[in-house]
């Protein structure tokens, strides 16, 4: 009769299933944390063959503010974004997925206060549809491969292109001339060449 005592045998299985217990909990969390952290790592270069991120993934990964841009197309205020009046050389790459998608040789002061460019690297990377919100007719800008609202593309004679693309720097990530290629952006250091 054990008389309500723990014996040396008892205390030992008891310790091991609550170790057991523990080495699992904490592997369990070490994996998760692993593959959240997997997720939302900063993007280092543009890799086409990656899949786009889910947006539970970008909600985690974004700013709040870059969300609300790329998936619920809203406008900055003008003045008041980080690339309005950004005037060094270098790439503007897609926030959700580092394609990259305008050169500073391309933007120009339009006085609007948001990021202005004449021409995309390519129109093969964007999308233009026509957007009938808040009581007006505008162009909308999306990147084809995420489907981020960039922002709208308007007529403009005093564009060399004919176009004026006011788009929020929320939509994109600027890689400076001088990290290009430390980010893995030098195939496109060339562009940045003056015509």
């Amino acid at each position: 009769m054990y008389g309500g005592r723990i014996t040396s045998d008892e205390k030992s299985t008891f310790s091991m299933y609550v170790g057991l217990i523990v080495v699992t909990a904490l592997a369990a969390g070490g994996i998760y944390l692993y593959f959240i952290a997997q997720e939302t790592k900063e993007l280092v270069g543009f890799d086409p063959t990656l899949p786009v991120q889910s947006d539970s993934v970008l909600k985690r990964r974004l700013t709040a503010d870059e969300y609300r841009v790329v998936r619920g197309a809203v406008t900055q205020m003008p003045y008041q974004n980080k690339f309005w009046n950004n005037d060094r050389a270098g790439i503007y790459v897609d926030v959700i997925t580092n394609e990259p998608l305008f050169i500073s040789i391309d933007k120009y002061d339009a006085g609007l206060g948001m990021p202005t460019f004449s021409k995309p690297i390519s129109k093969d990377l964007l999308v233009e549809s026509l957007d009938t919100s808040r009581g007006m007719q505008r162009t909308e800008v999306r990147v084809k491969r995420s489907n981020a609202h960039l922002g709208h593309v308007f007529p403009d004679p005093q564009s060399p292109s004919g176009v004026r693309y006011v788009l929020n720097s929320a939509a994109f990530h600027f890689i400076a001339a001088e990290r290009m290629k430390e980010d893995h952006f030098e195939a496109y250091l060339p562009l940045l060449e003056k015509k």
